[in-house]
């Protein structure tokens, strides 16, 4: 009886926990959604998407969503399911890099009538949390249903140091603002962007990182401003000085403040005078106690929050001297500029920032950078050859300011029908160079014109010595027919398979060698496709005669004709008599053949793959090149949500699906 009553006792405060955790995943739950995301990200010359999941809360009735950069900061397309398995799309509201915070909005307007009122979930002050309280990574691993995780924080404060690196967002360093809620709550792939609970139910986090067997998050209080600043305005707007900050050295221990370790030229700091080894005391009459890595979070809020435009006063101590100057902060742009897609260059390009232009030493933002080439695209080829971290000032005679100005160039360019060779203006490093790029779209190869040849639906095998012996065949070279193509030449002729064939026109068919195998096709192509040859036969021991009407030869896929549709990034044809042949195709059955899939295309995210027979797309049947040269106009008109393939895929087949952002691709068009 004393062992169950201590038993008792100790199982006690267990499941008062386990209730307490109860309580708190049944009030957030209902919040959390699944995000899957159809990104763009430019590389080898082009704009690629993919697809990838990631996870969120619903933070206000309207439907935000809250989640990470990484996850929603460069979609395109997002769909959202709910606990309760509802799905809704939804829209890029706005994104942070600095922070790796994202909001998205749910299309409210696609919920179903009588639908219950959307789940929000709370925040909590993250200045609350101390080492060793309990909390929930909740979220959608692995793109499954929703997850919990349970631990303790380990760190409130937790900062990204040298010895594990830095995290980089598009040019962002993100510990330069964040200070992580360390815990091991585990995250597993697919919870970025899913809330860290306490036991009240009250996101105090949103998980993002791992750092060993620790999860970070990154802390209500940084994530609720952002978010909020993002909903409001698409963008979170801060103050730059130029500064670029690290701890104090170690001799100089003892003392308070940053370090200056660089200024940018022509910035707010260095009109104010702030050189390199200044240590900055106080901005703006706040304090900077910074003095290592722990602190440096804190000077970046500090700096980043000072009011734009106007002047204020910063303290330094220079020396053995201690100074105030007057600072005006201008606001802060992004440092990378987004990659943009000209298909006719064969690479993606970024337009200068303010931080990239100081960088490269440039007087102004003017010009474009290439940031990525397409193998073997124009750009590559270009005499010579453009580079990623060209800077390109001049096209076709005009000056290049930026895209705008290079698209027009292109769409001069692509006047006329052909590419045509553009004169660029390049800086290279210091170097002032020109080049000559062939502009133009990509074009598959032309089909190699046909040169009719004559055929007779025949296949043959070798009449080796001891094979002629087995069949009792008084031969010593010759053929032996395999196989007759339905309907063909052969066939009508009446031959079958299993004759021998001895002569062709009177003279003994030297076959009579493994390598001998293409006698026959290839003397046959010699002929004209209108001749009659006569074969001499051996047809189970005895010999006849026969005509055979040649006829001409059907083409093969290489000579045929294809269809590329950019839009949504595939190339087909009609079927070919050998693709019927190998694939055992009757007559009836119809689709065109796909030969090939832009990599991150459309296409390629539905899972079209080349050598796919496409029978139908969107409910419309597809027997010829016209047919989908039709349907695809028709998809570019109608701009459904929805694209259906429908494919056969070895002896089955498979329905497929996307969502094209028409809307882009019509843009792109434009450019």
């Amino acid at each position: 009886m004393r062992r169950l009553v201590l038993l008792s006792l100790l199982l006690l405060p267990l499941a008062s926990r386990a209730q307490d955790a109860s309580a708190a995943i049944a009030k957030v739950s209902p919040a959390v959604v699944r995000i899957e995301v159809i990104s763009e990200e430019g590389g080898e010359g082009r704009v690629r998407r993919q697809t990838s999941v990631g996870s969120g809360a619903v933070i206000d009735d309207r439907g935000h969503v809250l989640t990470n950069y990484h996850v929603a900061g460069r979609g395109a397309a997002f769909l959202c399911r709910m606990a309760d398995g509802e799905e809704l799309p939804a829209t890029l509201v706005g994104a942070d890099a600095m922070t790796d915070l994202a909001v998205i909005r749910l299309d409210l307007a696609r919920r179903a009538p009588g639908a219950r009122p959307l789940a929000v979930a709370e925040f909590a002050p993250s200045s609350e949390l101390r080492t060793g309280d309990v909390v929930l990574s909740m979220g959608c691993p692995a793109g499954l249903n929703q997850s919990v995780t349970r631990g303790i924080v380990a760190n409130p404060r937790m900062i990204m140091t040298r010895f594990v690196g830095q995290m980089d967002l598009d040019g962002e360093s993100v510990g330069e603002l964040v200070r992580w809620i360390g815990h091991d709550a585990v995250i597993f792939g697919g919870n970025s962007g899913g809330p860290l609970v306490d036991l009240r139910g009250r996101i105090v986090g949103v998980n993002e990182i791992g750092v060993g067997s620790l999860g970070g998050a990154i802390p209500s209080d940084t994530a609720k401003p952002v978010a909020e600043a993002l909903i409001r305005d698409g963008r979170v707007r801060r103050s730059w000085t130029g500064v670029e900050a690290r701890p104090l050295l170690r001799s100089q221990a003892g003392a308070r403040g940053v370090l200056v370790d660089g200024v940018l030229p022509d910035s707010p700091a260095s009109a104010a005078g702030i050189v390199q080894g200044d240590i900055l005391l106080s901005l703006g009459g706040a304090p900077v106690h910074a003095a290592d890595a722990e602190g440096m979070p804190d000077f970046g809020l500090a700096e980043t929050s000072l009011p734009i435009g106007q002047p204020c006063e910063v303290r330094l101590r220079r020396g053995d001297r201690e100074l105030a100057v007057s600072l005006v902060p201008a606001e802060r742009q992004p440092r990378l500029a987004r990659e943009a897609e000209l298909a006719a260059w064969g690479a993606t390009f970024r337009e200068l920032t303010a931080f990239s232009a100081r960088r490269l030493r440039r007087p102004d933002t003017s010009g474009v950078l290439v940031d990525s080439l397409r193998a073997g695209g124009p750009a590559e080829l270009a005499k010579p050859a453009l580079q990623p971290g060209d800077l390109i000032l001049r096209a076709d005679g005009r000056e290049v300011r930026g895209l705008a100005d290079l698209r027009e160039a292109t769409r001069l360019a692509l006047a006329g029908a052909e590419p045509r060779p553009v004169m660029v203006g390049i800086r290279r490093g210091e170097a002032d160079l020109v080049a000559v790029v062939r502009v133009g779209p990509e074009t598959d190869p032309a089909p190699v014109p046909r040169v009719p040849k004559a055929w007779a639906g025949v296949s043959t095998q070798v009449l080796l010595p001891e094979l002629a012996k087995a069949l009792g065949a008084d031969a010593r070279s010759g053929l032996r027919v395999t196989q007759l193509v339905p309907g063909g030449a052969a066939e009508k002729a009446g031959l079958k398979v299993g004759d021998l064939l001895l002569r062709l026109d009177g003279k003994v068919i030297p076959a009579r060698r493994p390598e001998d195998a293409e006698w026959f096709g290839s003397t046959l192509r010699e002929y004209d496709p209108s001749a009659t040859v006569a074969l001499d036969v051996l047809r189970d021991g005895k010999p006849l005669k026969v005509d055979l009407p040649l006829a001409e030869r059907p083409a093969p896929p290489s000579e045929l004709p294809t269809v590329r549709d950019l839009r949504l990034g595939f190339s087909a044809r009609a079927l070919a008599f050998d693709d019927r042949q190998e694939r055992r195709l009757g007559d009836a059955e119809t689709g065109v053949v796909v030969t090939r899939v832009e990599r991150s295309g459309w296409a390629d995210l539905a899972g079209l793959r080349a050598g796919d027979i496409l029978t139908d797309l969107n409910g419309r049947a597809l027997a010829s090149n016209d047919d989908l040269r039709a349907v695809l106009d028709a998809l570019a008109a109608a701009r459904p949500r929805h694209v259906v393939f429908r494919v056969r895929r070895g002896v089955t087949g498979s329905i497929l699906e996307c969502e094209p952002d028409w809307a882009a691709l019509a843009a792109a068009e434009a450019r």
